[in-house]
């Protein structure tokens, strides 16, 4: 259709959104489906956080606030940045969104031009590439491998350098791989971003869910220059159980701070009102339901590990963080959508391609759902795999 913009034309939908929603129609009609495809936590959101967001809304909290978000939630991100990952950001560098989605989208839209070139390891987020060449940047994939925990090296992202290239994005912990970088990892990579005035794009949002003696690091902190070129990216979905709830942040060097928001002035105003106050309640309050959430997925974690290392033609790194495995399935001659298409269609349960993260000889499967479904999910999975 001529009416359309080319730049949409270039753009192809979500498949972990459209995996998801056929699984949600599938159980609509009554079929039973082992959803192991899900990117959220299947607990509810804590209910001191919906307590104060109900109250805000009895308060007349539902107005417009600031582009950027309530002085009080700004201030509060202010003191989780300096407690949680020893950096200090203003409350005047700090931008609350609709989401980390729209976190990470403003961050590239602020700095992004026509023709800029945007590294992006593989596997990836699905929305990554798709926002970049919505920006109108060029998006740049370095295959990352199973040998290196999923994770580009200094070798890598010096070789997909170009100069066009503007920004680099890394994810740690990952989806859909589980990756952490580690602080020397990310001091190598920040080292090639220093020397070539690159931007970081660093998406943090499963900050808090990592396991073993895996630690997480902000690769902001780590030095002034690396604090000067980061747009750190986190937000209130995973840890919080607050999906729906649609509020992320950024931080970011003054300049770019004010990019985003005058974005934000011209696209969505402000995250909704009171959502922002059940947030600030999530920040303030009692923290320990992340640890009990975090528990519970690792006792999933290593039993989904120990069933995956069982199954026949299917091959795992360990995720060291997030709710996820990739699972390398090239073995089974099957193209990750078909592969997902026939284990949907045939034993009921929902997976993601590995094509929409940029890697086709594998499989997304969350483990952020009960042990009953994950169990029955796996011994489908295991039977599939057999017959292939």
């Amino acid at each position: 259709m001529d009416t359309l913009s080319s730049r949409i034309a270039k753009v192809s939908p979500s498949l972990t959104l459209a995996v998801t929603a056929q699984a949600k129609a599938m159980i609509a009609r009554g079929e039973e489906v082992y959803a192991l495809a899900g990117g959220e936590p299947e607990v509810d959101t804590p209910a001191f956080i919906k307590e104060a967001a109900i109250e805000a809304i009895q308060n007349g909290k539902t107005k417009y606030t600031p582009a950027s978000g309530i002085p009080e939630l700004r201030q509060a991100l202010s003191e989780k940045f300096l407690a949680d990952n020893n950096l200090t950001y203003a409350p005047s560098q700090i931008c609350v969104t609709s989401g980390a989605k729209m976190a990470c989208f403003n961050a590239i839209l602020a700095v992004v031009e026509e023709g800029d070139e945007v590294i992006i390891p593989t596997p990836y987020w699905v929305s990554y590439p798709e926002m970049v060449r919505l920006a109108g940047g060029i998006p740049v994939l370095v295959e990352t491998k199973e040998s290196t925990g999923w994770k580009m090296t200094p070798e890598q992202f010096e070789d997909a350098m170009t100069p066009a290239t503007k920004m680099v994005i890394i994810n740690s912990p990952g989806n859909p791989t589980g990756a952490v970088y580690s602080e020397e990892e990310l001091l190598a990579l920040g080292e090639i971003a220093i020397g070539e005035d690159i931007m970081i794009l660093s998406d943090e949002i499963y900050e808090k869910l990592i396991y073993g003696e895996a630690k997480h690091v902000s690769i902001a902190s780590l030095s002034e220059e690396l604090y000067n070129l980061t747009i750190t990216v986190n937000g209130f979905s995973k840890a919080y159980s607050m999906t729906g709830w649609r509020l992320g942040y950024t931080a970011a060097p003054k300049e770019v701070a004010e990019a985003i928001e005058k974005i934000q002035n011209h696209t969505v105003s402000n995250a909704t009102t009171f959502a922002q106050f059940g947030a600030l309640a999530a920040l303030k309050g009692d923290q320990s339901f992340i640890e009990d959430l975090r528990g519970e997925y690792d006792v999933k974690r290593q039993f989904m590990l120990a069933r995956l290392k069982a199954i026949p033609n299917v091959r795992v790194v360990e995720p060291q963080g997030a709710f996820y495995f990739f699972v390398y399935t090239g073995s089974t001659g099957l193209k990750s959508t078909n592969l997902c298409d026939k284990l949907l269609s045939r034993y009921k349960v929902a997976a993601v391609p590995g094509i929409a993260f940029g890697y086709d000889e594998g499989i997304r499967l969350s483990y952020c759902t009960t042990l009953d479904i994950l169990n029955e999910g796996l011994t489908r999975f295991e039977q599939f795999c057999k017959e292939h």
